[in-house]
């Protein structure tokens, strides 16, 4: 790892430290960032510094926007959303330009954060899958736990839309889903 890259993971990480929810003993986004950059490791072990950037930034300080400061319904929810990659995008450009990164790599691993090119850029798609291996792993079960089996369903069928076709195979492989969640990967 250059070291660039392990200072800006660095200060992503401690700027997460700073998040008071507290999820298994450690500050959520925090654990969040960790468990996003081994899932990366693992699925894409040649990673570019631009894709574990995003990755590991891909949460960060998500604590100080909440939802409850924005409208009921999806109009509000999409806007919080909105708001939250550019606030990921704008902290993540901040660490990176401390750090020497170009301009170019910068707007780059925003472009990432606010999923712009998602199913036709390589790197999006690569966080996007991420993404969705990091919550069928570890947020999953405790979400299905709290929900009616439709909005299982549901949550099921839009994290397969936006995965790439290898990574529906792989998590169709790496996972044990009853009959109905599992169609969504066949898709």
């Amino acid at each position: 790892m250059s070291d660039k890259l392990d200072q800006v993971l660095t200060s992503i990480d401690a700027a997460n430290t700073a998040d008071p929810r507290i999820d298994d003993g450690h500050p959520e986004a925090l654990l969040y960032g960790q468990r996003m950059s081994a899932e990366c490791d693992r699925l894409f072990p040649d990673a570019s510094d631009v894709l574990k950037i995003a990755v590991r930034g891909q949460h960060i300080e998500r604590w100080v926007l909440k939802r409850a400061d924005y409208p009921e319904g999806r109009t509000g929810y999409l806007t919080w959303r909105r708001d939250l990659a550019d606030h990921h995008a704008k902290r993540v450009a901040e660490i990176m330009l401390e750090t020497g990164y170009h301009a170019e790599v910068i707007e780059q691993v925003g472009r990432m954060l606010r999923k712009q090119g998602i199913k036709r850029e390589a790197d999006v798609q690569a966080l996007e899958d991420v993404i969705c291996f990091t919550f069928l792993k570890w947020y999953f079960a405790p979400f299905a736990a709290k929900h009616p089996q439709e909005k299982i369903q549901s949550i099921v069928e839009k994290t397969a839309r936006k995965m790439s076709k290898t990574a529906r195979a792989r998590a169709l492989m790496e996972f044990e889903l009853p009959a109905n969640l599992a169609s969504a990967f066949r898709q």
